[in-house]
């Protein structure tokens, strides 16, 4: 079905963004505890994400412990927002053909 983005058929890739959109950014921890997965995971799809432009990753420091935060980007919030239509157009493409047959 045209209109899903292959990035965001990944579960974890999917949460991430979801709740990315919904803040202006947010610590890695937040993030890994919404998503319920590990740090290592959380760092892997945080990459991919970031690699495909739809998630800002930031470095810093608080205090002297270093952080991380995470940001939807301008793109990653237009693909969800697309992704998101395509999978309500696909479940309302087969509610209409179940009622059909």
């Amino acid at each position: 079905m045209t209109g899903l983005d292959p990035q965001l058929n990944n579960p974890t890739r999917l949460t991430v963004l979801a709740f990315l959109s919904g803040c202006q950014e947010a610590e890695f921890g937040a993030v890994r505890d919404y998503a319920q997965v590990s740090d290592s995971v959380l760092s892997k799809t945080a990459a991919a994400l970031e690699e495909s432009g739809y998630v800002r990753v930031k470095k810093g420091y608080v205090g002297k412990r270093p952080r991380t935060w995470l940001a939807a980007t301008k793109e990653g919030r237009a693909a969800l927002t697309a992704h998101l239509t395509a999978l309500q157009q696909l479940a309302a493409a087969a509610e209409a053909a179940g009622s059909t047959g």
